[in-house]
Order: structure tokens, then sequence, then C-alpha cells
């Protein structure tokens, strides 16, 4: 702490301003001096603070820019996989229908015997409750390419979107 001075009595008014002004600019510096303690290293410490920031964010971006690439790529595999599942039920399903056809002309030609007659037409029912299974599962497998061709473009609209805002 800066010693107080006492102003000696028998000075002139000019002389007591100039005193007050020097006290006056002696406790400015003193408490500049206070400040700068404090500012700088504030100052220093949230430099380095906005850097880690840029540096996090940055890498964010770096990692949603692989993982929409990534994403992007195997639905369009797993569209074309799903598209070739969709094509090979359909081809089963034309299969079991001439089976079941052929398994008609079968039971026809079998129909003397009785009990033979019995199974061809349990067998029969069989295969019409396994032909409905299939078509259900080809409409459930063109119905998850229509939701996969959805998500797809869900997904990749927004990523090409984000990717125009991108620096690299």
């Amino acid at each position: 702490m800066v010693e107080q001075q006492q102003p000696p009595q028998q000075i002139s008014e000019q002389e007591k301003r100039d005193y007050s002004l020097d006290r006056l600019s002696e406790a400015f510096e003193t408490s500049a001096r206070r400040w700068e303690l404090i500012v700088y290293p504030s100052l220093f410490a949230f430099i380095i603070l906005a850097g880690y920031g840029f540096f996090l964010i940055y890498s964010l971006a770096t990692d949603v820019h692989y993982l929409a690439i990534s994403v992007d790529s195997n639905m369009t595999v797993l569209a074309s996989n799903m598209q070739s599942v969709s094509d090979n039920m359909t081809h089963m399903t034309a299969n079991i229908k001439i089976m079941a056809t052929n398994l008609t002309d079968i039971n026809r030609k079998v129909g003397t015997l009785e009990p033979m007659l019995t199974s061809i037409n349990s067998m029969d029912q069989s295969m019409g409750s396994m032909e409905r299974s299939i078509q259900s599962i080809t409409v459930s497998t063109h119905n998850m390419r229509s939701d996969m061709a959805i998500m797809n473009q869900n997904v990749s609209r927004p990523m090409s979107f984000m990717n125009t805002f991108l620096p690299w």
C-alpha cells in the first residue's frame, strides 16, 4: 500500500492541486497494476479455451462427415440387396404357384386311393398356406425396401446439404 503523505501546512493553492493530482495519479497506477494481474491471465486462458473449443467442433464435424459417407454407401448396398431379395421372392412365388398346380394334377391322378387323397389334400392346403405366407413375406420385403429407400433419402439429402457448408 502506498504511504499517504500529508501536505505541509504552509503551501500555496497551486501546490495543493499538484499534490492532489500526484496522489490521484499514484492511486490510478496502483489500481491499473492490480487489474493487469487479473485481466491478462484471464485473457490468455480465454484464448486457450476458445482454441480448444474450435478443435472440438472441428473434430466433431470431421467425424459426422465420415459417418455420413459410411451411412450413404451402406444404404446404397443395402437397397440393392433388398431389391435382389424382392426379385428372388417373386420368382419363388411363381415357382410355388407352379408347384401348387402340379400338386393338383397329382391329386387328381391319385384320387382313387382314399388315404393318399386325404394326405395330398392336407399337403395341398399346406402348400396354399405356404404360398400365402410367402406372398406376405414378399409384401413385407417390398415394404422394407421402400422404407430403406425413404430412409436413404432422409439421411443422404440432409447430409449432402450439410456437406455444402463444410470446408473439406
